[in-house]
C-alpha cells in the first residue's frame, strides 16, 4: 500500500530549487534538517524574492544635508584695467571715474580738479564668490567677473585687488589676477563678429580667504541630518537605517529633519559623518507633479504621474489681418490732393477639435502616447492639462514656474 508524500518533499520548495524554473525531470530532495516551519518559511522567502520588484536606493549623501555645513556667497566692486581700448565710456559710466578717482587718492596720486580723464582700457566690474564650508585663511577660491557699464570686452584684463564680503559687511576673501574669458570677437566699419560672452569671465584661484566662518556641526553631541525634499516615508526610511547601523542614535523630527546623536570627540565625529552619509536609503516615490514653464512652454512630469478617462477637444483659433495702403493720386493740373487710405483684410482660421479619448493610464508611458494622441503642441498641452486637473482627470500637482 502506498503512503502518501510528505508535504512540500517534492514540491513547490524543491521547483523553487531547480535552475531556470523548469519543472521536469526528479526534483532535488531537501535535506533532512528542514523542519516543516522552516521549509514554510524557505518558501515564504522564495515567493517574496520573485514578486518584489527592483528597488534603487541612494546614499544619504544624495538625499540630505548636514545642518551648519554650507555655502556663503560673497560680493566685491572693483576695477579691471588693461582692456584693449574695450573698457568703459567714462562720459556714459561715471562710477568708473569716481572710482578711479579714490583709488588713485588711496595710491597718493591726486587728480586736479575739472580734468575729465577718457580712459578706454578700464572697466567698473562686479566680483562674486563663493566661501565653502570648513575654509581657512590662505585657502585659494575661484572668483567671477562680470561688467556693470558698458565696456565692450574684458578680454586681457586684469582684475586689481578687490575685498569680497558678506552679507554681515564683513571682508572674507581678497580678489585679485588676470581673468580668462570664453569668448571672442572683432569689429570694424559696423560690422560685428562674436562667438559667446565678452562681459564676464572666471579667475581660477583668484581669491584668498582671509577669514573663516565658523560651522557648528555636532556640538553638544547633537546634530541636524535635513533631507533635500521633505517626506515623512523617507525621513522614517532614514531613522531605520541609521539606527540599523549605529544602534538608536536618531529620531526624527518632522518630514525634513532629523536629530542624530553624534560622539563628542572631533575626531570621531568625522567618522561617525563619513559612515553616516554613506548610508543607502531606499526614498519613496515622489508626490505626483507637473511642471509647466508658461515662459517657454517646456512641460515637465514625474513618473507617478496618472489620467483617468475623460474626452478632449482642442482646436486653434487663428485671425489673419493683412494691411494695405491704398493711394489715391489726382488728375494733372486738377488741384486735388494725394489721399493715402489703407485697405484691410480680416480672416478667421479655426482648426477642426473633434473629441478625442484619453483612456485612464497606470503609468508615464501611456500618459504621453494618450497626449500625443492628441496632437497638440507644447503650447496647446499647457491649456489641456490645466482643464484636465480641473476637471479631475489629471491626478498630479500642477505647477506653474
Amino acid at each position: 500500500m502506498n503512503t502518501p508524500p510528505r508535504p512540500l518533499r517534492g514540491s513547490p520548495l524543491s521547483r523553487l530549487r531547480r535552475e531556470g524554473g523548469n519543472t521536469s525531470g526528479p526534483a532535488k530532495p531537501v535535506p533532512r534538517c528542514f523542519t516543516n516551519g522552516a521549509r514554510f518559511a524557505a518558501l515564504a522567502v522564495a515567493c517574496a524574492l520573485a514578486w518584489v520588484a527592483p528597488v534603487h536606493a541612494e546614499r544619504l549623501k544624495e538625499l540630505a544635508t548636514i545642518q551648519g555645513v554650507r555655502d556663503n556667497p560673497l560680493i566685491g566692486y572693483g576695477l579691471m584695467v588693461g582692456l584693449d581700448g574695450t573698457g568703459d565710456q567714462t562720459m556714459q559710466t561715471p562710477f568708473t571715474t569716481q572710482s578711479l578717482n579714490n583709488m588713485l587718492q588711496q595710491l597718493g596720486i591726486t587728480i586736479p580738479q575739472g580734468v575729465n580723464m577718457q580712459l578706454k582700457n578700464v572697466a567698473a566690474v562686479m566680483v562674486t564668490a563663493t566661501l565653502p564650508s570648513f575654509a581657512r585663511p590662505g585657502q585659494s577660491i575661484d572668483v567671477t567677473v562680470s561688467s556693470m557699464g558698458n565696456a565692450k570686452s574684458l578680454r586681457g584684463g586684469t582684475l586689481l585687488m578687490t575685498p569680497l564680503k558678506g552679507v554681515d559687511g564683513q571682508v572674507y576673501a581678497i580678489a585679485q589676477g588676470n581673468m580668462v574669458v570664453g569668448g571672442a570677437g572683432a569689429s570694424a566699419n559696423g560690422s560685428k563678429v562674436q562667438i559667446n560672452q565678452l562681459s564676464s569671465g572666471r579667475i581660477p584661484a583668484g581669491g584668498v580667504v582671509e577669514r573663516t566662518v565658523e560651522s557648528a556641526v555636532g556640538d553638544g553631541g547633537t546634530l541636524m541630518v535635513e533631507l533635500t525634499r521633505s517626506d515623512y516615508g523617507t525621513a522614517q526610511r532614514a531613522v531605520e537605517a541609521i539606527n540599523r547601523q549605529f544602534g538608536p542614535v536618531a529620531e526624527a523630527v518632522d518630514a525634513r529633519v532629523i536629530r542624530v546623536h553624534a560622539p563628542e570627540s572631533p575626531q570621531d565625529r568625522v567618522g561617525f559623518l563619513a559612515r553616516l552619509e554613506g548610508l543607502e536609503v531606499t526614498p519613496t516615490q515622489a508626490v505626483a507633479r507637473v511642471v509647466i514653464n508658461a515662459r517657454t512652454g517646456s512641460v515637465v512630469m514625474n513618473q507617478a504621474v496618472r489620467v483617468g478617462e475623460c474626452a478632449v477637444a482642442h482646436g486653434n483659433l487663428s485671425v489673419v489681418i493683412n494691411t494695405e495702403p491704398v493711394v489715391s493720386q489726382p488728375e494733372p493740373f486738377s488741384r486735388g490732393r494725394t489721399v493715402e487710405s489703407a485697405t484691410s483684410q480680416i480672416s478667421v482660421n479655426q482648426a477642426g477639435g473633434a473629441l478625442q479619448m484619453v483612456r485612464g493610464s497606470a503609468s508615464l508611458a501611456d500618459v504621453i502616447k494618450g497626449l500625443n494622441a492628441l496632437g497638440a503642441n507644447p503650447q496647446d498641452l499647457v491649456s489641456i492639462l490645466q482643464a484636465m486637473k480641473t476637471a479631475g482627470a489629471l491626478r498630479a500637482e500642477l505647477e506653474i514656474i
